[in-house]
């Protein structure tokens, strides 16, 4: 494959992609420059005057997952090289990098992985019908017609990680629920990774992403990006692609020759192929820039701290002429275009989200109440630890949580996305799971540490029923206040980002070319701070924002979705609850599970790290399914290599390759088949002994006897020994009788027939009545083991 990249991919084409991406990325470092400026004037502002939000009721913990690992397993993987399918380890951190092994000893032994995956930017899906849709639309003028396979899985359960511009993954398990398991597994991984922003930067995030929105919106991009995601280098290289990919398309895709499989599959290959040269030459260019601007930031920010009023002075002068010049332009646009769609974009918003949020407290509530009943029926506090141990890692459980997901996968905006040019509903899908993961870990850590505070005073086990019942209600009322306020603000944000892209779309025209007249009333001390541009954008968010508000306080007093009115603030409902926060993490199985307090982790070796290491989702156990080789690797031809079937001939049987779409064929896979040719003489000829002199007096067999019943004694050596197996397992054993080279024991022979055996640990038995003494060296020479006759001489 690296033939067909290289192809075509010459020294013109990599001149013209590193050309291409230089130029886009020189022209967002520039926006970057002038927002860095913007953005930390800004942070320097909120940082002295504060304007905070309201409080929280629920505490927050600082470090979630430490020391504990999402998941790990064996998956069978696609390799694209030699198109055969290798069962590896694969194993989640709590970074949510895919790491995987060629087998879980290296992982145990603490080697490096063979390769990881960031999942920022894909998509996951679970059947080969959606992944050709996707496929088609990559390349429009190379459509596969429908029933066509693009792979031949090993299974009937494919995970495929589809990517717009990378390189596509695919991966095979034996059961449903293997697949349901690992399928939401991924997903937690892909929004995990898609959340790449910290949005504890309050500098570079905000002037990354106002720089990606201005370059977009110089070339009249307006709207939600659904490729806004992941690292900053990840969505520099999605900027540059997103214009160079389909330049790309058009010159290449009439020069990729065979049938249409085989050039999408070429496609793909090349387009991850230019994507890696990307974001290569992207991340050194952004990396410059970074440091260029942390190279002046303490001069610029002792001049924000030295001409703070001065400069709050001259912004809201310049914001005061501009807003009288288009605050008028900007309420007709709203009054007009936006004012009628508010109310329906509101409730589209709000039926998932609400539904997920509740869903959200439901597992919460369930949870405890099971856990409760299992303490009280298996011991008290000696199950306590392990019960609570599981509930804190519960928000980081993707299948427990899948059914709050899945409720806000039902958001649908049809009608207002071409309208307001709203690609895909997937940016607000996103923001609202990670929202409900971060609302379920609040509740409980605030759940734990209540909980644990009131063991310490009593070890009843009646009294810690109540107890967790009283805590239980007491948590549930701060989740839903707290989820009020955060759906509250989502939903602001949600129809600013919405609403916001299309009202400077229609103000445009009539607005951009007066706004560089403006410019000159900016201090030249101050320009670095002042921008007309972001200026211009405040002031048609002011001009639709008090819409936004009404609309969303509308809707917490129908109390339709579970909403706290703006007036409810509960303040210091608990002043000593936030205390309990600072405390460091409960580890609940040492304490109250009966096992022993482990020493710090930071000094044991790596092997004695990830086994200690606990998991978030538990291991998956095959019943009745003995353990695959690890080093397994099971070939499946893709379309244009399966060969074409042809008819048969009478009396045998086509030797075409299948892939096993089961356990059971996966297992008689293990188990091979073995055709052993072999030998019998002639009617005519002489009798045959197993390679001794007949002794005088000796009998031997009629010819019709010979006939009837051949037996081993009388055939010579198998001319040759095959095994249908083309799935890749391979036994030690197998490869040890493949390599055994057999003597002849008689000469001339004349082959008439061929008799099937079945190999069983490099061991082949030949049923037939002969005689022990005289047969023995014939079997030790066929079978390669000692008979019990001769162990016993």
């Amino acid at each position: 494959m690296g033939d067909v990249v290289s192809a075509h991919l010459d020294e013109s084409k990599r001149q013209y992609i590193s050309e291409k991406t230089g130029k886009v990325a020189g022209e967002f470092c520039r926006y970057y420059e002038q927002q860095f400026g913007v953005a930390l004037f800004n942070s320097v502002r909120y940082e002295i005057e504060g304007n905070g939000g309201p409080q929280t009721q629920l505490l927050h913990r600082k470090a979630p997952l430490e020391d504990k690992s999402i998941f790990s397993g064996n998956l069978f993987q696609y390799l694209e090289e030699n198109k055969k399918w290798r069962n590896r380890f694969f194993f989640i951190p709590d970074c949510y990098e895919v790491l995987f092994y060629e087998t879980r000893l290296a992982y145990d032994r603490g080697l490096h992985p063979k390769g990881a995956i960031n999942c920022a930017g894909y998509k996951v899906l679970t059947s080969l019908e959606q992944y050709q849709e996707l496929i088609n639309s990559s390349l429009p003028n190379l459509k596969v017609k429908p029933g066509s396979q693009y792979l031949r899985c090993a299974t009937q359960y494919p995970i495929i990680l589809w990517h717009p511009y990378g390189r596509h993954l695919y991966f095979c398990v034996l059961t449903e629920k293997e697949q349901q398991k690992w399928h939401a597994v991924f997903q937690d991984c892909v929004r995990h990774a898609n959340n790449g922003l910290p949005e504890d930067s309050r500098v570079e995030t905000p002037a990354f992403t106002d720089a990606i929105r201005m370059y977009r919106q110089a070339k009249e991009h307006y709207g939600t990006w659904d490729m806004m995601c992941g690292s900053p280098v990840q969505i520099l290289s999605n900027l540059v692609m997103e214009e160079l990919h389909p330049e790309l398309r058009n010159m290449i895709s009439p020069r990729l020759k065979g049938k249409a499989q085989e050039r999408q599959r070429h496609w793909i290959l090349i387009s991850d192929a230019v994507y890696r040269i990307v974001q290569t030459q992207c991340q050194a260019q952004y990396e410059a820039v970074v440091q260029r601007c942390e190279a002046g930031r303490p001069p610029l920010e002792s001049s924000i701290r030295t001409d703070m009023d001065q400069i709050i002075t001259s912004k809201e002068h310049i914001a005061n002429k501009i807003r009288a010049f288009v605050m008028p332009k900007a309420e007709k646009c709203v009054k007009s275009h936006v004012q009628p769609y508010i109310s329906s974009i509101l409730d589209a918003l709000m039926s998932p989200t609400s539904r997920g949020f509740s869903e959200v407290r439901e597992v919460f509530f369930r949870e405890i109440v099971e856990m409760n009943k299992n303490a009280i029926n298996e011991g008290g506090q000696e199950k306590l630890g392990e019960h609570m141990e599981k509930i804190s890692m519960l928000a980081f459980h993707p299948v427990k949580m899948q059914s709050c997901y899945e409720k806000m996968e039902e958001l649908q905006l049809e009608g207002l996305q071409q309208r307001f040019d709203v690609s895909s509903p997937a940016v607000f899908v996103q923001r609202a799971q990670i929202l409900m993961r971060e609302q379920m870990d609040n509740a409980v850590y605030t759940f734990e540490q209540l909980l644990h505070q009131s063991l310490e005073s009593s070890a009843d086990k009646e009294d810690l029923c109540k107890a967790s019942q009283r805590i239980q209600d007491r948590v549930i009322k701060k989740y839903d206040y707290d989820s009020s306020t955060v759906r509250k603000k989502f939903f602001r944000e949600a129809l600013l980002q919405i609403i916001i892209p299309y009202m400077l779309k229609k103000l445009e025209p009539s607005c951009k070319a007066e706004l560089p007249k403006f410019q000159e009333l900016i201090f030249e001390d101050f320009s670095k701070f002042i921008l007309v541009e972001n200026i211009f954008e405040e002031v048609v968010l002011q001009s639709v924002m008090k819409d936004i508000m009404l609309a969303v306080k509308e809707a917490a007093v129908q109390r339709r979705h579970n909403l706290f009115r703006d007036s409810m603030v509960l303040t210091n409902s608990d002043p000593n609850l936030h205390l309990l926060g600072d405390g460091p993490s409960i580890d609940w199985e040492s304490q109250y599970g009966g096992g022993l307090e482990e020493p710090d982790s930071a000094d044991l070796p790596i092997t004695e790290k990830r086994r200690r290491m606990k998991q978030v989702v538990s291991m998956i156990q095959l019943e009745g399914m003995p353990p695959l080789p690890h080093e397994s690797c099971l070939e499946v031809p893709t379309e244009e290599g399966i060969p074409e079937e042809q008819e048969p001939e009478v009396g045998s049987e086509p030797e075409v390759p299948t892939s096993p779409d089961s356990i059971h064929q996966i297992r008689d896979l293990i188990n091979p088949v073995v055709t052993l040719e072999t030998s019998v003489p002639a009617a005519d000829s002489p009798p045959l002994t197993n390679g001794t002199v007949p002794q005088p007096g000796q009998k031997a067999e009629s010819k019709e006897e010979q006939k009837a019943d051949p037996s081993p004694a009388c055939l010579e050596q198998p001319s040759s020994v095959t095994s249908h197996d083309d799935s890749g397992f391979q036994s030690p054993a197998r490869e040890e009788a493949e390599d055994e080279q057999a003597q002849p024991i008689t000469k001339d022979p004349a082959p008439v027939g061929e008799t099937t055996a079945v190999l069983a640990e490099g061991e082949v038995t030949l049923d037939a009545k002969v005689d022990p003494s005289s047969d023995r060296e014939t079997r030790e020479e066929v079978s390669g083991k000692t008979s019990p006759e001769d162990s016993a001489c």
